[in-house]
């Protein structure tokens, strides 16, 4: 059984309809005291990275999950979850995340475009596969998924298991261990990213 976090920042309702079309058990959960009764923890987002952490302190929520995390047993960030697990980000000031992977959120650097682009970066773009995970059993060295953000990780390329470009190449899908970050919307990125989620429910 998946557990994904509540802590009112992520489309559960989407999230919980690509598992439901999966076959893959999982229920939102808003209770930290019980994320460790699952077999895997599921942390989805949408918003800012300060307001997302600040929901994830007032109930504890925050240290729960990084006691799930050093339990071993799979967690899985998507965007705005993704970003919450490295030390820090810049969005709208410096804020602390969860500190469960080295690293810190920046925003997109116009500067090193090479030609004029929007921000946010939003919609469909490339990821290329920088080593083997288990997120990504059974699929391409490159593949479509749907994107919409501002900001992006920045971390030692031994997390980065994919990467993107958008004016310049940035990390778009990390691992440390039993923790799996993807930056684009899994939920909204039809078979590939439903191929995502079906790989993460087999995680053991």
């Amino acid at each position: 059984m998946i557990g994904i976090v509540n802590y009112n920042m992520g489309n559960l309702a989407s999230v919980m309809n690509a598992f439901t079309e999966l076959g893959i058990k999982a229920e939102v959960q808003s209770d930290p005291e019980k994320f460790a009764s699952y077999d895997k923890l599921f942390l989805p987002g949408v918003g800012a990275f300060g307001d997302a952490m600040s929901h994830l302190r007032e109930n504890g929520a925050d240290n729960a999950i990084r006691e799930f995390a050093a339990t071993g047993k799979p967690m899985l960030g998507i965007c705005l979850g993704m970003q919450l697990l490295f030390d820090s980000s810049e969005e709208f000031g410096e804020h602390k995340g969860l500190g469960l992977i080295e690293g810190k959120v920046v925003e997109f650097d116009k500067s090193k475009f090479q030609t004029p682009l929007k921000v946010p970066h939003m919609g469909w773009n490339e990821m290329f596969i920088k080593r083997s995970s288990p997120i990504f059993e059974g699929m391409s060295d490159d593949f479509y998924l749907y994107f919409v953000h501002s900001y992006h990780a920045v971390c030692d390329d031994k997390f980065a298991i994919g990467k993107t470009n958008y004016g310049y190449e940035f990390v778009s899908s990390v691992q440390k261990d039993n923790i799996f970050g993807v930056q684009p919307h899994p939920e909204k990125s039809h078979d590939n990213g439903l191929k995502i989620l079906t790989n993460f429910g087999k995680l053991k």
